[in-house]
């Protein structure tokens, strides 16, 4: 169900509205596809627990937010149970030059800026002398 935006605008240019789409299912495209652009997906769950669980149930792991009062929960959350190549708590995902960064799963192989992502560019040459 589509609560905000989802209609193109008419006239010059390529804008997509901000949109918000509740009661998303398995199955659905905003469920099990990577969205880019200004959609969001609520879902209802019943605890932390279920919240790890529906995070993790995808194919793809580029990045995810945590929004908590209990920073060290929420570190905790990110570190052992979320898979994701990036993982920001109490604030959104952004790249950032210094840190790495790049997705699992589906989401991608490697790393882009930093120094992992300087070498992910790089190709090397083994020559070994007998």
């Amino acid at each position: 169900k589509c609560m905000l935006g989802g209609e193109l605008l008419d006239g010059p240019g390529c804008y997509y509205p901000a949109t918000l789409l509740v009661d998303v299912t398995p199955g659905m495209p905003a469920y099990d596809e990577e969205l880019f652009g200004p959609v969001v997906t609520v879902f209802r769950v019943t605890d932390a627990e279920a919240a790890i669980k529906m995070a993790n149930d995808s194919a793809y792991g580029l990045s995810a937010c945590i929004f908590t009062q209990d920073i060290k929960r929420g570190e905790s959350i990110a570190k052992d149970h979320i898979q994701a190549g990036t993982v920001s708590v109490n604030a959104l995902v952004s790249s950032d030059p210094r840190l790495p960064f790049g997705g699992i799963k589906r989401s991608g192989f490697g790393r882009e800026m930093a120094a992992p992502g300087i070498h992910e560019f790089m190709n090397m040459k083994t020559i070994t002398i007998r």
